[in-house]
C-alpha cells in the first residue's frame, strides 16, 4: 500500500498502539502505548514527556523498527519515498537506518576492544565520509563533548557511564541523518556536557533534521523542544 505525507512533514504517527505480552506471567498483557498520533517537521524537535514507564522510549523504538507496532501507521519520509515502518520489510527498515534515521539510545552497545575513535569514525564512514574526513569528524565530536584525548585510542568498556554516553552521542551525531531519535541523551552528563549536546541538537535542527527526543531534565527539554507530546501510561490489561 502506498502512503503519502504532507511535504512539510518528515514523520507522522497515526493511532499507534503497542502491547507487550508477558509469557512468563500467564500471558499478562502490558499496554505500552495506546492510539498515539503526532507529526514532526524538518528542523523541528518534538519532545515526548510523561511519567516513567509511560512508553516514551517504546515510541522511539517503534519508529526505529526495534519494536513491532500492533496498530497504526508510522510514516517516515526517506528521500522521495514514504515508508510505513509499522509494516515495512526488514530490508526496508535497515535501509532507513543506513540513510535516514539516526538513533542515540540510552546505552552504548559496541564490539568489544574497538577504540572509541574508531567507533565514532565508523558512523561517519557509513555516512559516506572518506577515512581522513571520518576521523576528523570523530575527533571534532569527541573534543566538543569533552572526552579526554588520552581515551580516544581505548575501547570504552572501562569508561565511566558519562564517558560512555559521550561516545554514544558522538557516534549518533557523526552521521548526518534527516531524522534523529534521542533517548535520554543527557541523562548521565554533567552541566557542561549537557550544554554541548544542546548545541549539537540546535545545529542539527538548523540543518533541517526532524528530531524526536526523550529528555529526563525538564530544563533541557524546554530548551531544545519546539513542541511537547504527552505520552501517558495506559491501563494494564487482564491476562489473556
Amino acid at each position: 500500500m502506498l502512503h503519502t505525507l504532507p511535504r512539510d512533514e518528515s514523520i507522522r504517527l497515526e493511532d499507534v498502539s503497542k502491547t507487550f505480552v508477558l509469557h512468563l506471567q500467564d500471558g499478562a498483557r502490558l499496554p505500552a502505548v495506546t492510539r498515539l498520533s503526532f507529526s514532526v517537521r524538518p528542523g523541528e524537535c518534538v519532545a515526548l514527556h510523561g511519567s516513567s514507564g509511560a512508553g516514551k522510549s517504546s515510541v522511539l523504538k517503534m519508529i526505529f523498527g526495534n519494536y513491532l507496532t500492533d496498530e497504526g501507521l508510522i510514516l517516515v519520509r526517506s528521500g522521495d519515498r514514504v515508508v510505513n515502518v509499522a509494516t515495512a520489510e526488514p530490508r526496508d527498515v535497515l535501509a532507513l537506518r543506513r540513510q535516514t534515521i539516526g538513533y542515540v539510545s540510552q546505552f552504548l552497545r559496541v564490539i568489544p576492544r574497538v577504540p572509541c575513535l574508531d567507533i565514532v569514525a565508523a558512523a561517519a564512514r557509513e555516512d559516506g565520509c572518506e577515512e581522513t574526513q571520518a576521523l576528523a569528524r570523530a575527533r571534532d565530536l569527541l573534543a566538543r563533548l569533552n572526552l579526554p584525548e588520552r581515551l580516544w585510542g581505548l575501547p570504552p568498556a572501562t569508561f565511566s557511564g558519562g564517558e560512555q554516553q559521550r561516545v554514544n552521542i558522538a557516534r549518533g551525531f557523526a552521521a548526518y541523518r534527516p531524522i534523529m531519535l534521542l533517548d535520554e541523551p543527557t541523562a548521565s552528563l554533567d552541566a557542561a556536557n549537557s550544554e554541548a549536546v544542546i548545541t549539537l541538537i540546535g545545529e542539527r535542527k538548523a540543518a533541517g533534521a526532524a528530531i524526536v527526543g526523550v529528555f529526563h531534565d525538564p530544563a533541557i527539554r524546554n530548551r531544545v523542544a519546539d513542541r511537547l507530546i504527552a505520552v501517558s501510561r495506559p491501563e494494564r490489561s487482564e491476562a489473556a
